[in-house]
């Protein structure tokens, strides 16, 4: 089993850039696929980026592409979202989530994922 803990937003202004953090207790990332997701107010969860339990697949949902990057430190157990060029439509709580998994597959849909962090607002102003 995994805890996830989330930090890392804030209020910014269009264009400014965050970077949130996921550290990851309980087991390593070794055996889990895991992915960004944000949440905006009245609408569904979407992911943000997924990646597989390798890290060697990664997808990023078209709008953050080129805008925003997922990198990790396994020694840190500890996984990144930075996020530049930030628009308003950015806006969002954002989530880490975890999902234990024997191969290297990618799972894009929230219901798939067991283990979540417990999110971080990201406001992002005109």
């Amino acid at each position: 089993q995994v805890q996830l803990v989330v930090t890392g937003g804030g209020l910014v202004q269009a264009g400014d850039s965050l970077r949130l953090s996921c550290a990851a207790s309980g087991s390593t990332f070794d055996n889990y696929a895991m992915g960004w997701f944000r949440q905006a107010q009245g609408k569904e969860r979407e992911f943000v980026v997924i990646w597989s339990r390798s890290g060697n697949k990664i997808v990023y949902t078209e709008s953050v592409k080129g805008r925003f990057t997922i990198s990790r430190d396994n020694a840190k157990n500890t996984a990144y979202l930075q996020m530049n060029s930030l628009k308003p439509e950015d806006t969002a709580v954002y989530y880490c989530a975890a999902r234990f998994t024997v191969d290297d597959s990618l799972y894009y849909g929230h219901p798939a994922y067991t283990y979540w962090g417990q999110g971080t607002q990201v406001t992002v102003s005109s």
